[in-house]
């Protein structure tokens, strides 16, 4: 039985690699070989379940902590070849030990061992909770400051409901897997110590049926599309996360289902923009407004329309509160501030030129 792949070469990534990258790199891989996509192919199977794998370990911050410590101390070789001078024994490959990490080598079998103890095959069959759901959401800014429903549609990897997971079709026998003889799981050794895989054949079963589930094709699970509604809290912001419990992927062998946890991002706005609490709502207003004064009516975020007085010699960028009128967050609650923005004719005819000049003139002003 060959010994280990690297898993950031499973993945193709660098051991250096951002936890973002390598998330990037899984799910471009996952959706390239997923067995919805390539139905039929044992290989793009055995290719997602090894990609799944790598992932498990190096995409969890504890397990990689541990996978790259052992990588240091020489528990890999490159592309998982056996060391020179190695030979089969029992069960896997034997070649004299590369480091010791203080407790002996059994030590560092143990600590390899625990990096697979949620994909044995014992486990596997085992209750499961369903994927966990992760999604970026726009969101118009007007329903992320005032709060209201959104509907995202999702795709969920989920246990097939034409044969609950198990791959066959409806009738078919259950044969033995040859490749692991019913243990669902294959083992491999190196340096002393083995270590088990789920069986890429029948894919942790144990049994591979004389018939595959027209449905999933065998794979025991689908891709799915739904709609989720969702609701949006008053004041949400870009970043603004929230977590649907029981929401995300179907659990397998009667476990809970996954959450869908929601990252809100917010689309700008025509008319107003904001700073945290506060509401601003940039306002055109002519040279006579703002040279002779006046009262314009502003719309709040409700809709209400509100009177804001403009004073004589208002100046472009001033701005004017309405108390009260802003996002509310808990027991908080902003201001909406109308800014006057001086619109200025970009054409004009003899007549008002000749006025504007007067003007000018009698102000004192140079043109």
């Amino acid at each position: 039985m060959a010994a280990p792949r690297d898993f950031y070469a499973v993945l193709g990534v660098s051991p250096t690699a951002t936890p973002d990258e390598i998330k990037k790199q899984y799910r471009k891989l996952a959706k390239q070989y997923h067995p919805d996509a390539n139905e039929g192919d044992p290989k793009a199977a055995e290719r997602f379940k090894e990609i799944s794998e790598a992932y498990g370990v190096v995409g969890d911050a504890e397990k990689r902590k541990q996978y790259d410590e052992m990588r240091r101390l020489g528990a890999f070789t490159s592309g998982g070849a056996r060391r020179p001078g190695s030979g089969p024994t029992g069960g896997g490959f034997r070649s004299e030990p590369a480091a010791d990490m203080g407790g002996g080598f059994g030590a560092f079998s143990d600590l390899f061992s625990s990096l697979f103890s949620d994909r044995q095959g014992p486990r596997a069959k085992a209750a499961q909770a369903g994927q966990t759901v992760e999604t970026t959401l726009k969101i118009p800014f007007r329903t992320a400051a005032a709060g209201g429903k959104v509907e995202v549609k999702l795709d969920v990897v989920e246990e097939c409901n034409t044969c609950k997971g198990s791959g066959a079709a409806l009738g078919a026998r259950m044969n033995v897997c040859p490749e692991c003889a019913g243990r669902g799981e294959i083992s491999f050794g190196q340096g002393g110590f083995a270590v088990n895989r789920p069986c890429p054949m029948c894919l942790g079963r144990g049994q591979i049926p004389s018939a595959k589930c027209v449905t999933c094709a065998g794979a025991g699970e689908l891709r799915n599309a739904r709609t989720v509604s969702i609701t949006v809290p008053t004041g949400a912001d870009t970043g603004t996360k929230v977590r649907l419990k029981g929401q995300g992927g179907r659990g397998r062998n009667g476990g809970t289902p996954g959450d869908l946890v929601i990252t809100f991002q917010v689309e700008p706005d025509r008319f107003y923009s904001r700073e945290g609490l506060d509401l601003i709502a940039r306002v055109p207003i002519n040279v006579a407004q703002a040279l002779l004064g006046s009262t314009i009516s502003v719309k709040t975020l409700d809709g209400t329309k509100v009177a804001v007085k403009i004073p004589a010699g208002t100046s472009s960028g001033r701005r004017f509160k309405v108390a009260g009128q802003g996002i509310a967050k808990g027991n908080e609650k902003g201001d909406l501030l109308v800014e006057a923005q001086i619109a200025v004719p970009e054409t004009l005819t003899s007549e008002q030129e000749r006025l504007l000049k007067d003007f000018a003139t009698a102000a004192g002003l140079k043109y």
